[in-house]
């Protein structure tokens, strides 16, 4: 089974790399050559998508003349990337191109997500969980049991000490929360969740009403803005997009990119329902399946 590589320090320390290796005037073939790598492998250090070993920092950071301060930040880094996350228990039960999002959404600050048809994950009970992933093709008893275990561990950034909670923003279609459940009391619980999550110091849940005029988002689809802090004395990992489907994801880190994202979110503010509003509706719908 093989472990899981924490991206995120993975990515910031490449970043790292790539930049003292610029400041020493020296090119990805120089730097290759001195090292005895290849090109290639150069590429993929500097782009996060190659582990790293300390000893291997440790000698890039000499050949770049990297300053002392600078260089025990990315021999911390190497460390940090190397363990395994908690995830890698479930091994092959993941798609690959799923662990890198719960990599970035672990050490995400702020996470702001619009969903158009689904309670998101982090705020799912294990019920509603079920019936979503049942839904999915080649999906076995196991592998049901392991994704609702994930989606169950995942939940716990909402209210974790140390690293602090991440900020969680959710503008989620009214669509979502008027499609029950066929069990009455398993959907009344999943509304019932789904309001306590939202009194949650660090998130904000909003409903965006049924009867709004279509609006650019509608024909995006669902999608998540995660934003970080830096992880060392450099800029932070970018802010990143990411974008599901049914057999794979987008990640989205062009400043163009992102911006245009932001400006869907920013658009859609003045629609969605204010907290109290939100809470107020589900609160009426709650009571109707008493």
């Amino acid at each position: 089974m093989s472990v899981v590589i924490s991206s995120v320090p993975r990515r910031q320390l490449g970043r790292l790399l790539r930049e003292a290796r610029e400041r020493a005037g020296m090119s990805v073939n120089g730097a290759a050559r001195s090292l005895e790598w290849s090109t290639a492998k150069m590429y993929r250090v500097e782009s996060g998508e190659a582990p790293m070993r300390t000893h291997d920092v440790t000698v890039m950071c000499a050949l770049f003349d990297v300053a002392p301060d600078l260089r025990e930040v990315m021999t911390t880094l190497a460390k940090e990337a190397k363990e395994g996350s908690w995830w890698h228990a479930y091994g092959e039960t993941i798609p690959a191109w799923f662990e890198l999002y719960m990599g970035m959404e672990a050490y995400a600050v702020r996470l702001r997500h619009y969903e158009t048809g689904l309670i998101p994950g982090l705020f799912q009970t294990p019920d509603y969980a079920e019936e979503v992933l049942r839904q999915m093709p080649n999906m076995s008893e196991d592998r049901v049991a392991s994704q609702i275990a994930i989606r169950m561990e995942r939940q716990k950034i909402l209210t974790r000490r140390s690293p602090v909670a991440p900020r969680v923003e959710v503008l989620l279609d009214e669509y979502a929360i008027r499609r029950p459940l066929k069990n009455r009391d398993l959907w009344r619980a999943q509304l019932i969740r789904l309001r306590e999550t939202a009194t949650l110091r660090n998130v904000s849940l909003r409903i965006l009403p049924l009867d709004l005029q279509p609006y650019p988002a509608k024909s995006i689809g669902s999608f998540v803005i995660m934003e970080f802090l830096p992880l060392g004395l450099r800029t932070p990992e970018p802010s990143t997009v990411y974008c599901e489907g049914l057999t794979g994801a987008l990640y989205l880190d062009r400043p163009t990119d992102v911006a245009a994202y932001e400006g869907c979110w920013q658009n859609m503010i003045p629609m969605a329902m204010s907290a109290t509003d939100t809470t107020e509706l589900l609160s009426t719908l709650i009571k109707e399946y008493e």
